[in-house]
């Protein structure tokens, strides 16, 4: 789920017409939650499932998932082992160590953001810096999306500096968002969803999980209305904290002026359908909603966090304000409320530089030019098929 399904569904399918041969490992979702995996069916990825890898922590389920993956790593004996995201990437690289003779040679780990700030009580974060440290001395590269991912990883002490490389998502805008931006299917989903063309849309597209911060998202919606914008929101995704964000939006007031729609698989209409974007996260490594918000010519207003600046620019494509100013994100959700030649200047700027930024084509160069460095270091202890 998410921007990391994205990423390595595109990448597996672009590695192919690179000479490589990729075996796609995911986990299960928690009850309730949609899987992305009609993306890799549609590139023709094949998905093997471990159904213990999943996102709790869950000791016995967590040393299953170990074990199951280390068996698949003896029988693929894979010559690069990638993992992505903190749970995954922790679970697969203790894999290869347990693989004994079968430890591909290279293992490489992308850090898609980090959990070791703000996810957890102060000795679970400590405990979890110590594992990345260790695990990172027994990783071959680190990659981060984002330079400013790569930052907080190398003050955190995760490791130095010259193990990391950057390497932004790459994610096919043109499929997802179009090519450009569309007035008629935003005015058509506007109908369809019972919205006034005068109406100002704020839009959210995301897991609702707390570090998400989806009451922040609430509160600066209440704040703008109060400053007499007539302001809709709409909320696209799913996740454990969709309950209480609906109690939530009935406690404020707000549950009128608010739509829940659910996980939805084409994200195109509610894009071209939005005003602006909205994103209080707490924290983020590059967050794909932005990306395609601003590839739809959609301004963001979003929380200064992890590699958002990476991706929103603060006063060119959109603004950036500190994580829990509430009264700051509705104050420039107002500014683009009265001002819709702002925002379509935002809009343009966005839809004009992100494409190349992101893309897949870009991320398959990098991955490649990084493993061909990598392979080549390491030719003299490749294993034989």
């Amino acid at each position: 789920m998410g921007g990391p399904a994205l990423h390595v569904a595109y990448l597996s399918a672009g590695l192919k017409d690179r000479g490589y041969d990729t075996t796609l490992v995911a986990g299960s979702l928690a009850l309730g939650e949609e899987s992305m995996s009609a993306v890799a069916d549609r590139l023709d990825v094949p998905i093997v499932t471990i159904p213990e890898l999943h996102r709790e922590i869950s000791p016995l389920r967590d040393l299953r998932a170990v074990y199951h993956l280390a068996e698949l790593i003896r029988e693929q004996r894979p010559h690069i082992l990638h993992t992505h995201t903190a749970k995954a990437g922790a679970i697969g690289r203790l894999a290869a160590l347990l693989a004994g003779s079968a430890r591909p040679p290279i293992v490489v780990h992308t850090f898609h953001g980090h959990v070791l700030r703000g996810y957890f009580d102060p000795v679970r974060s400590a405990f979890f810096r110590l594992l990345e440290r260790w695990l990172a001395r027994r990783t071959t590269a680190l990659v981060a999306v984002s330079p400013e991912v790569r930052d907080d990883l190398v003050a955190l002490g995760v490791a130095p500096p010259e193990k990391f490389t950057v390497v932004r998502l790459g994610i096919e805008l043109d499929e997802r968002v179009g090519a450009n931006g569309n007035e008629a299917q935003g005015a058509e989903t506007r109908r369809l969803l019972g919205i006034p063309p005068d109406r100002f849309v704020v839009g959210w597209i995301g897991r609702m999980t707390g570090v998400k911060r989806t009451d922040d998202v609430l509160l600066a919606v209440r704040r703008l209305r109060e400053r007499g914008v007539e302001a809709v929101l709409c909320m696209v995704g799913d996740g454990p904290d969709r309950d209480t964000t609906e109690r939530r939006a009935h406690e404020l007031g707000i549950v009128r002026d608010s739509l829940f729609l659910g996980y939805q698989d084409d994200v195109a209409p509610f894009y071209a359908a939005f005003d602006a974007l909205i994103l209080p996260s707490a924290n983020e490594g590059t967050p794909v909603s932005a990306i395609e918000a601003l590839a739809a010519g959609c301004p963001v207003v979003a929380t200064r966090v992890g590699g958002v600046p990476d991706v929103v620019r603060d006063g060119f494509d959109g603004f950036l304000v500190e994580p829990g100013d509430v009264d700051a994100m509705a104050e420039r959700l107002a500014r683009l409320a009265a001002d819709p030649k702002l925002r379509r200047r935002m809009g343009e700027a966005g839809r004009a530089s992100v494409h190349e930024r992101y893309s897949v084509e870009r991320l398959l160069d990098n991955v490649d030019r990084l493993y061909r460095e990598l392979l080549e270091r390491a030719t003299t202890s490749l294993p034989s098929k």
